[in-house]
């Protein structure tokens, strides 16, 4: 049942749509979605996210890069990331370009991920570092970053991993 306004006629698309915007932000992809799956008339739909992108309410960039600061804060790595954002219609170069922007420092998150998963011990015995390395991977590192961590006796500074 589509929502209705004070008078009660039904939400236009663009209502409905500035609705969503309005508490977070949302991907063009996402968007029409959404306006789909409530019954919304897809031409309605697509006049109404261009309106609200000439308006610059909604924005693919903005969208891709709250969602980078958000998962990098999560604890999640760049293919994890690269993921999500072409799930939501993010370009690939698009997205590869939000990734670098955010200037993460992806070895200090992995060990930081590690300490709050595992704490400081070590891993005592191989199956342990391979159980270590799988988290991350499907947290979204890459090979090599995982590697340097897992196989460091300490979880310290970045010069323990030359």
């Amino acid at each position: 049942m589509a929502s209705k306004r004070t008078g009660g006629e039904p939400l236009s698309a663009y209502d409905k749509a500035l609705g969503l915007l309005v508490r977070r932000e949302h991907s063009a992809r996402e968007l029409k979605s959404k306006l789909a799956r409530k019954g919304l008339d897809a031409d309605a739909s697509a006049a109404a996210l261009a309106d609200l992108q000439a308006k610059d309410f909604q924005s693919d960039a903005r969208f891709g890069e709250m969602l980078v600061r958000t998962r990098i804060a999560g604890g999640y790595g760049p293919r994890w990331i690269l993921a999500e954002l072409r799930q939501h219609g993010i370009a690939e170069d698009v997205a590869q370009e939000l990734i670098a922007a955010a200037e993460a420092d992806w070895p200090a998150l992995v060990r930081d991920l590690v300490r709050r998963r595992y704490g400081v011990k070590s891993a005592a015995n191989l199956a342990e570092r391979a159980k270590r390395a799988n988290f991350l991977m499907r947290r979204g590192f890459d090979a090599h970053t995982v590697q340097s961590i897992t196989r460091t006796e300490g979880l310290g500074s970045a010069d323990e991993l030359d």
